[in-house]
């Protein structure tokens, strides 16, 4: 029952975060400045460290998380260019802005949120306490992922209404994660090269779409201030939440 309940609750942060963008899309700018802090503040401070001790307690190379790194990097950008290419032709060298590439990113961002919830089964799994202390921290920074799921898919010139049926998708993706771990575990392994592979998706996603985006016609020091506070709001969620 804690598990679903729980579960529920990373449903409801998630969309509180992405309505908050759609609210104040018109200064997207901003957001989308807090967002790349955030990204940069999932991987450094959340991905890694759980990688780094999960390669202490299994013993395998940490070359291995990086290749899956530079795998998930690479195949994103290689992704979303085969998809700039494909539309070069349209308005002349205009706005170079795809839906597709927001869809892209939306999809990504929603396997990071079924692996939410797939921590928060297998803290579970451990014992009831891990469990709540796991689901505490998804909860906390589900709102943020809310945020960029929409933001992604506002800036690559996606309608509201489709960014609200990805903004559903990646808030149901962690409920869909809790349940499945009712089913199965996930090898110590298999868990290590996926958060390598998904570290490259989000540092992709931050360093090489947003955070570019969010200067490209808004650049000033209160979007500066915001990236550097998105970083610190995961430092000080990872740490003490």
């Amino acid at each position: 029952m804690e598990l679903i309940l729980l579960s529920i609750a990373t449903f409801i942060s998630t969309s509180i975060g992405g309505l908050f963008s759609i609210r104040h899309k018109d200064r997207l700018h901003l957001v989308m400045g807090f967002t790349a802090g955030v990204l940069l503040g999932v991987v450094a401070f959340d991905i890694f460290p759980e990688i780094i001790s999960e390669l202490a307690d299994t013993g395998i190379e940490p070359v291995y998380a990086m290749i899956a790194l530079v795998v998930g990097f690479l195949l994103f950008h290689i992704l979303e260019k085969l998809i700039v290419i494909h539309h070069a032709h349209e308005d002349e060298y205009a706005d170079h802005k795809h839906p597709h590439v927001g869809v892209l990113s939306a999809f990504a961002l929603a396997g990071h949120s079924f692996m939410d919830g797939v921590g928060i089964g297998l803290g579970f799994q451990v014992s009831p306490a891990v469990g709540i202390l796991v689901a505490i921290a998804v909860i906390a920074h589900d709102f943020t992922d809310g945020m960029n799921t929409v933001t992604l898919m506002l800036i690559n010139k996606n309608s509201i209404g489709r960014a609200k049926w990805f903004l559903l998708l990646d808030a149901l993706t962690p409920v869909v994660g809790a349940a499945s771990t009712l089913f199965f575990h996930v090898p110590a392994k298999f868990l290590i090269l996926y958060l390598g592979f998904f570290a490259g998706f989000l540092l992709y996603i931050g360093a090489s779409d947003i955070l570019p985006e969010a200067h490209s016609k808004h650049s000033s020091w209160k979007t500066i201030a915001l990236t550097v506070f998105g970083t610190l709001f995961i430092f000080i969620i990872t740490r003490f939440v």
